[in-house]
């Protein structure tokens, strides 16, 4: 009796079940057979199904590779019988692949239908997790245990610098230390040559007016054309000119201005007859451009006035006051009271004269940022209220 007609089971493939004529007994896989039988050399089969029991026994191993997922037999576990990823997820950019092939999508369910790339075997073991950092808990720890550690040192803050109390303004006041600039002196020496060159050739009739002088009033600015000059209406202003907290304006008709152009296009306000020649060989007062700058120990005032005679010059100042005459080009004279915002050491002050301006430099008696060059208006009148009270 042949060995296939025993009853037992052997194990076919459910395609070539219920197959007759074959040469060949089929090779076992996934269907049952209950009987069969052989005549000659071809064999008859019957199938009757798999065996419930015997088919969750054989195929109760999972396929743990990458992109396979699959329930496998492994008697019958090949080279090729798997078909999986050998690399890893890549998301980027909304792309979706693996890291082994080139294919990328943006939508989830294709990622995961993404057939393997790779043939292999089964395989059962599952891949140990990736190890997570370990997170302590700080519910339980002390407030001292939270503390990050390290080193304390205590620092004492210096101590804070006194303000230095404001002097009276009644203090004595010294003249500041004169320092010519070698520039100067050359600018001197030529102006004296021509100036006696030109008195050599004036006149006997002082009194003569030539043509194109200027007129003497201030914010006049006509020339003297002829005797018909004299019979002018001159628009002037009486006043003398104020700069006063960055505000330039004339005394007599205080209409104030930030910008020096403006200031000397100012308008006269009186009217009169032109003056040609010098009052009582006095000077003329005219306003100068000027600016002040600050470091941290020293305030600069400077002073644009041209050709500025020492010898007729001064600049007197005590901690909180500051006065200063500068006379240039011969007849021109520039006047400025300063009442300070801060104090200064009126000794280690000076001013330095050259032949385009006059800096006037200060040393502050304490190491601080002045808020502006003059004490304000409101602060001087509280100061001098505290004064008459005392």
């Amino acid at each position: 009796m042949c060995a296939c007609a025993t009853g037992k089971f052997a194990k076919v493939p459910e395609a070539e079940l219920a197959v007759s004529g074959s040469r060949q007994p089929p090779q076992p896989a996934d269907g049952w057979l209950r009987q069969g039988s052989c005549k000659g050399s071809v064999w008859r089969f019957q199938a009757f199904g798999p065996d419930p029991e015997r088919w969750e026994e054989k195929m109760a191993l999972l396929c743990y590779n990458r992109g396979c997922g699959q329930r496998f037999d492994p008697e019958a576990n090949s080279d090729d019988a798997c078909t999986y990823h050998p690399g890893i997820p890549v998301f980027h950019d909304a792309l979706k692949g693996w890291s082994c092939c080139k294919r990328r999508t943006t939508d989830f369910s294709d990622f995961l239908s993404i057939v393997g790339c790779t043939k292999g075997r089964h395989d059962s073991e599952k891949p140990p997790e990736p190890v997570k950092p370990e997170v302590k808990t700080t519910e339980k720890k002390e407030l001292s245990e939270l503390k990050p550690k390290f080193q304390e040192h205590i620092i004492q803050a210096p101590k804070p610098i006194e303000a230095i109390k404001r002097p009276s303004p009644d203090e004595p006041m010294t003249n500041l230390e004169l320092k010519i600039s070698a520039s100067l002196k050359q600018a001197l020496d030529k102006l004296k040559l021509s100036s006696g060159n030109e008195e050599n050739k004036k006149e006997d009739d002082s009194d003569e007016i030539k043509i194109g002088t200027s007129c003497k009033n201030g914010g006049c600015s006509k020339t003297y054309q002829g005797p018909q000059s004299l019979e002018e209406v001159c628009v002037y202003h009486s006043g003398v000119p104020i700069f006063h907290e960055g505000m330039k304006y004339w005394s007599c008709c205080r209409r104030k201005t930030s910008d020096f152009n403006t200031f000397l296009a100012q308008e006269g306000c009186t009217t009169g007859k032109h003056t040609w020649t010098k009052k009582d060989a006095g000077k003329k007062v005219v306003p100068c451009r000027h600016d002040w700058h600050q470091t941290g120990g020293e305030v600069t005032i400077s002073v644009y006035a041209k050709n500025s005679l020492p010898e007729l010059s001064q600049v007197v100042a005590n901690s909180t006051l500051l006065n200063v005459h500068i006379v240039f080009e011969g007849e021109k004279e520039f006047h400025q009271n300063v009442k300070l915002w801060g104090v200064i050491d009126v000794k280690r002050s000076y001013v330095t004269m050259t032949a385009t301006k006059i800096e006037i430099t200060m040393r502050k008696a304490e190491p601080m940022q002045w808020a502006s060059l003059e004490l304000p208006a409101a602060k001087n009148q509280e100061k001098q209220k505290e004064d008459t009270t005392e």
